[in-house]
C-alpha cells in the first residue's frame, strides 16, 4: 500500500493498490501485519503521486471489504503516530522507528514509545417516547445530521464521559446507559467507543460551539425526511454513527453524506 497523509493509491474501482515491494516508490515502510498467510506493509510517503490515482481513505472506505479497510484504517493510524512523534517526549532528543514501524525509540534516553488511541464515546440518546436524538455540527450544511460524540477526560468511565457530553452539548441528562459497539477511527486516533443511553430529561440547549442544531425524531419522521433528503445521515460502513442510529431504527435508512 502507498500511503500519503490519508490518501492511498488505488486501481480502478477503485480498489486499494498494492504494490510489489521492488516497485514501491521510496520512503518509510510500515509493517502492517498478515492477513491469511499474506504479510501486508505501507509505504509512507509525503504525497502519493497523481498517477497512482490517490484516493481519501474516507471516499475509499464504503467500497473496501472489512480486511481491506481494517489495514487502510490502520495504516492511516499508524502513519499520522510516525509523523507525530518525531522527537521524544521525555528528553527531546530524535527517536529512531523500529520494530517495523510500531516503536519509537529514544538513543538518548532509552525510552521506547508506543502508538497511541484517544478513547472517545459516540451514542445514541433516546427519550420516553423512543425518539432519537440527533444534532448537527455548526461546520455542516443545513440537514445534516448525526449522533453525539466526544473525548473520554483521563479518570473518568466510559459511561460517565456519555452522559457528561450529552449535558455539556445539548443540555439533557442521561441515566441509563448501555454498551453498542466499536470503531477505531484514525482521524486522528480515536477509538469510538458506541453507546445506547437513555434521556430522564428532554429539554433541549444546545451550547452553540460544538453543536448548532439538536433535535428529537421519531422512525416516521426520519424515514420521511431520510427519503426527501430534508435530513442526511453519515453513509453506512463509514461511521458508527450511522450503524447505531439504524440499530435504533430497525433497518436501512434512506440517504447520506
Amino acid at each position: 500500500m502507498v500511503l500519503g497523509g490519508e490518501h492511498v493509491a488505488t486501481v480502478d474501482g477503485p480498489a486499494v493498490r498494492w504494490t510489489a515491494r521492488d516497485e514501491a516508490p521510496e520512503g518509510e515502510w510500515l509493517l502492517l501485519g498478515e492477513q491469511h498467510g499474506r504479510t501486508y506493509a505501507a509505504v509512507v510517503v509525503e504525497r502519493v503521486p497523481d498517477e497512482l490515482q490517490p484516493v481519501s481513505v474516507r471516499t475509499l472506505a464504503p467500497l473496501l471489504d472489512p480486511d481491506e479497510l481494517s489495514l487502510a484504517i490502520h495504516a492511516v493510524a499508524m502513519s499520522r503516530w510516525l509523523a507525530s512523534t518525531p522527537f521524544c517526549p521525555r528528553c527531546g532528543g530524535r527517536t529512531e522507528i523500529r520494530q517495523g514501524g510500531h516503536v519509537r525509540h529514544c538513543p538518548e534516553c532509552g525510552k521506547d514509545h508506543f502508538p497511541r488511541t484517544d478513547p472517545a464515546v459516540i451514542m445514541l440518546i433516546t427519550d420516553a417516547d423512543d425518539r432519537a436524538l440527533l444534532a448537527r455540527n455548526p461546520s455542516w450544511p443545513e440537514g445534516r445530521f448525526s449522533t453525539l460524540a466526544g473525548f473520554v477526560e483521563p479518570g473518568e468511565a466510559l459511561e460517565d464521559a456519555v452522559r457528561r457530553e450529552v449535558s455539556e452539548e445539548v443540555g439533557v441528562e442521561v441515566g441509563e446507559v448501555r454498551y453498542g459497539a466499536s470503531q477505531p477511527w484514525p482521524f486522528p486516533a480515536s477509538l469510538m467507543v458506541g453507546f445506547f443511553g437513555r434521556a430522564t430529561t428532554t429539554d433541549i440547549q444546545v451550547d452553540h460551539d460544538e453543536i448548532a442544531q439538536a433535535t428529537w425524531v421519531t422512525r416516521e419522521e426520519l424515514a420521511r425526511w431520510g427519503e426527501s433528503g430534508e435530513l442526511v445521515l453519515p453513509p453506512p460502513h463509514v461511521s458508527i454513527s450511522r450503524w447505531l442510529i439504524e440499530s435504533w431504527y430497525g433497518g436501512p435508512i434512506p440517504g447520506s453524506w
